[in-house]
């Protein structure tokens, strides 16, 4: 019982819908409106500016971490990444938006192994920063840190459910990121700006 309540946690955790309410509530604008449509941290930033995108970075790593962490620490590394795994489920499908689509669970993710491998997940944020750093898409760097998700796990000699969560999660990232990767073929998707302010269109 305790360990189906830790997972149902971690999708409740997830569902926390930050970037639709940061946006509301500072904006009165609904974000799946504007932008791309999406309610996380990319396309709040690129449409509001790094204040909103940085704050719903944090908290939507910040709903990943929480639930992994306490189930990690609580009943082992196993539940932790079913609850990681719920929280990255929420964050894509939240029942506070009920059930409408999310976000593409990349800062979530990043939580998610902050909580049951450190290690891992902290080595695939530097991944993140690096590839972001020399191309400014938020696309690449997403993708190419959650494939490297698994590598790493495996080059850490991880415990199986850690390697098993890494893999479904890269799987999970490239695959909501599949228009992404068609934009990038045709030339067409928006780099990030990081200090020019866009406003809503």
């Amino acid at each position: 019982m305790t360990e189906a309540l830790l997972v149902l946690g971690g999708y409740l955790c997830g569902s926390l819908p930050f970037g639709y309410w940061l946006v509301r509530w500072r904006r009165g604008v609904d974000i799946r409106t504007v932008g791309s449509g999406n309610i996380g941290a990319t396309n709040v930033w690129r449409t509001f500016g790094a204040r909103l995108g940085i704050a719903v970075v944090l908290l939507d790593t910040l709903k990943g971490f929480v639930p992994a962490l306490v189930a990690t620490l609580w009943v082992g590394s196993l539940w932790g990444v079913l609850a990681g795994g719920a929280a990255m489920l929420g964050h894509s499908r939240p029942v506070f938006l009920r059930f409408a689509r999310g976000g593409k669970m990349v800062a979530t993710c990043g939580g998610a192994f902050l909580g049951v491998a450190p290690i891992v997940g902290g080595i695939g944020a530097v991944v993140w920063i690096l590839v972001f750093a020399a191309c400014r898409y938020a696309s690449v760097a997403s993708i190419t840190a959650a494939l490297s998700l698994p590598l790493i796990a495996l080059g850490l000699d991880e415990p199986w459910p850690v390697i098993a969560f890494a893999a479904l999660a890269a799987v999970a990232v490239l695959f909501l990121h599949r228009a992404n990767i068609r934009r990038l073929r045709m030339g067409t998707e928006t780099k990030m700006q990081l200090r020019r302010r866009l406003k809503p269109s």
